[in-house]
């Protein structure tokens, strides 16, 4: 397969890195809401910039302004953007910060992504490298549906409930809170995994104003042959292009989703709202594939 693996490829420095994390090992009720390490930030662009190939650009500069205008008004900002990899974060945040626009820098500084449990308690190495980026920790829906162990049930509810306390905190102080609405990275041959979460519906409550980020190409991908071992992804160079939606008022857009629902008699009118973002960023996504 193309590419050396993350672990090969930045291995020696990311085992510096864990040292200068502050990051927990261990996720509980105390600690769900995490600020990015500068450090370890630092280091990841250099990272992205290094696998960036040229042509690499931010499409929609128009919605990101936008937002960025309508959020600096009072407006509570939703990101929700496709997941191939766990560059895709670092990536999304260096691009901004290299456009010459100034809301991009300040969307960037702003951003607290929704983060699985997993990146802090999987090994030292990833860990470290999510540190460089603030964060709520959640413990994931689709990991706690499968949890038999009453005292873990009862580690994972409290973790999420502190986790949305720490997102409402987030929001009222300005923070632009990016999810990604499929939960998981997408994995080549398995549909699931690019399915929306239901939960998608409970952010789009809370939230005033949403843009859909699309991400075409990739510096990091998930090898076929080891696809849980995220140290085993492999880095290659790439040109990417990170493209926003237009603005969207958050509220209408369920709204309208789940009246239709409601009509038609879906049985879950929440999983419609999940469903039809995820059309969208689909549709997104191959505008851009012959860009």
């Amino acid at each position: 397969m193309e590419g050396l693996s993350l672990k090969k490829r930045y291995g020696a420095l990311f085992a510096e890195l864990a040292g200068a994390s502050r990051a927990p090992d261990i996720i509980d009720e105390t600690n769900v809401y995490q600020e990015a390490n500068p450090l370890i930030r630092k280091v990841m662009d250099k990272i992205v910039a290094e696998n960036l190939l040229p042509g690499s650009r931010l499409e929609g500069r128009e919605h990101f302004a936008e937002f960025f205008s309508k959020i600096k008004s009072g407006s509570r900002g939703l990101i929700l953007s496709e997941h191939f990899s766990n560059l895709d974060l670092p990536i999304i945040c260096y691009m901004l910060e290299q456009d010459p626009g100034d809301f991009g820098p300040e969307i960037s500084r702003r951003i607290v992504s929704i983060s699985g449990k997993k990146l802090n308690e999987t090994s030292p190495l990833v860990k470290a490298c999510a540190d460089g980026f603030t964060r709520v920790v959640i413990y994931p829906s689709r990991s706690l549906a499968s949890v038999t162990d009453p005292q873990e049930q009862i580690r994972g509810k409290k973790i999420n409930m502190a986790a949305m306390r720490a997102l409402n905190t987030a929001k009222r102080n300005g923070k632009v809170v990016l999810v990604f609405p499929s939960g998981t990275r997408y994995r080549p041959g398995k549909p699931e995994t690019k399915r929306g979460l239901r939960e998608i519906d409970s952010y789009l409550r809370i939230f005033d104003i949403m843009i859909l980020i699309s991400i075409n190409g990739s510096c990091l991908r998930i090898d076929p042959e080891d696809p849980e071992n995220m140290l085993a992804d492999r880095v290659v160079e790439d040109r990417l292009i990170v493209a926003s939606s237009p603005v969207m008022e958050c509220k209408p857009f369920r709204k309208s989703i789940i009246d239709s629902a409601a009509a038609q008699g879906a049985p879950d009118p929440k999983q419609a709202t999940a469903d039809r973002i995820m059309e969208l960023l689909e549709a997104q996504h191959k505008g851009y594939e012959n860009c």
